[in-house]
């Protein structure tokens, strides 16, 4: 089950107690039903509280798509008009680009981008042996920054990532060894384009004077609802 359909649906139960026989209850974290007089009353309250945090968190949450989806309807809408103005045909799948909208006095600015989501095919191990190769010949020779970035770039994080930036910024290194380039050969190799992501971004400012200030929105962390088709 997708994971934001459960917890909507763990919080429309907004009391979280069932009624047995005529009888409250609630459920354990075995799935029992425990009659609501075992359940002591900070239990209660803390249950309510989470029900209620994450009940509201939802709605914003889907408020927060709804957003995202007229945003760019809107903004859709205004470029297929500048390509009408200019006489610029609209090709079957849109490219990729940057683009900033500022309001007539220069204080408000929506910067749109697109990013490519991307994983590592089985080349990046192949990658990694040959580095490894690389360090244990060079052993002593390598400069500290150098093994640093290296091992930032095969440690996955905490959620199991690997770090993009420290691995493609392995790429710009200019080490002439042959086991090197063909280790950032295989590094390139190893790309899997899974999909793109857009980020909007709002941007304010009192004067053109003034510095801008970014209205904290994560935008790009929720999708927004899909179209029906007709």
């Amino acid at each position: 089950m997708n994971t934001e359909k459960l917890v909507a649906e763990l919080a429309a139960e907004q009391s979280g107690v069932t009624l047995v026989n005529g009888e409250p209850h609630m459920r354990d974290t075995q799935g029992r039903l425990v009659s609501l007089g075992a359940v002591g009353p900070v239990k209660q309250l803390e249950d309510h509280l989470v029900r209620k945090i994450v009940m509201h968190g939802v709605a914003l949450h889907e408020q927060i798509g709804r957003f995202k989806g007229h945003c760019i309807d809107d903004i859709g809408a205004f470029v297929e008009l500048l390509r009408q103005e200019y006489g610029v045909q609209r090709m079957k799948k849109d490219s990729k680009g940057n683009m900033t909208f500022t309001s007539f006095d220069g204080c408000i600015r929506v910067k749109v981008s697109v990013a490519d989501r991307i994983t590592f095919g089985p080349e990046l191990q192949i990658a990694k042996e040959l580095i490894d190769e690389c360090i244990v010949e060079w052993a002593a020779g390598v400069r500290s920054e150098i093994r640093d970035l290296i091992y930032r770039a095969f440690e996955p994080d905490k959620e199991g990532k690997i770090n993009q930036g420290a691995l493609f910024s392995l790429r710009s290194l200019k080490i002439d060894d042959e086991r090197w380039v063909r280790a950032m050969a295989a590094i390139s190799d190893a790309i899997r384009v899974i999909g793109s992501k857009e980020y909007i971004n709002i941007h304010v400012r009192a004067t053109p004077r003034d510095k801008w200030t970014h209205l904290p929105i994560n935008i790009a962390a929720v999708d927004a609802p899909e179209k029906a088709e007709g």
